[in-house]
């Protein structure tokens, strides 16, 4: 029995350092955003529901990747705060390719214009994947 419980102290430090690592990403993502997705998504505004989920999802597979394919916990922590800055920064490049286009992607999410938001998503997850893919040395 003892051999057995043996990993649980690693267990519990990586799953409780990547359910904080997944509530800062949240609370980063949802404050560096100009529209506000918890007052939107309270609204019932499917767009912003959407796009917010899509990038927690996109956070949330390189952070599996992380953690699965980390040689040590401080590789784990490295490795997941590099893809907390590639989530960040695919919203700000959807952003400016939209602007370029003459378009506002929050004004969209903020006027609930689902398009928008699954597009979002699906680049947030698209990243995520790509990302999580890299972390496979």
């Amino acid at each position: 029995m003892v051999n057995y419980l043996y990993g649980l102290p690693s267990f519990i430090a990586y799953l409780i350092t990547a359910i904080l690592l997944l509530a800062a990403f949240m609370y980063c993502y949802s404050r560096i955003t100009p529209h506000h997705e918890w007052t939107l998504i309270r609204q019932g505004n499917a767009a912003a529901a959407t796009a917010y989920g899509g990038s927690i999802l996109g956070f949330t597979i390189p952070l599996y990747s992380a953690m699965a394919h980390s040689i040590s916990f401080i590789d784990f922590v490295l490795w997941s705060v590099v893809a907390f800055g590639v989530q960040l920064a695919t919203f700000f490049a959807v952003k400016l390719f939209l602007r370029k286009q003459g378009e506002s992607l929050s004004q969209h999410i903020t006027e609930g214009h689902n398009a928008y938001g699954i597009l979002m998503a699906s680049v947030a997850v698209a990243v995520g994947l790509l990302n999580a893919a890299s972390m496979t040395w």
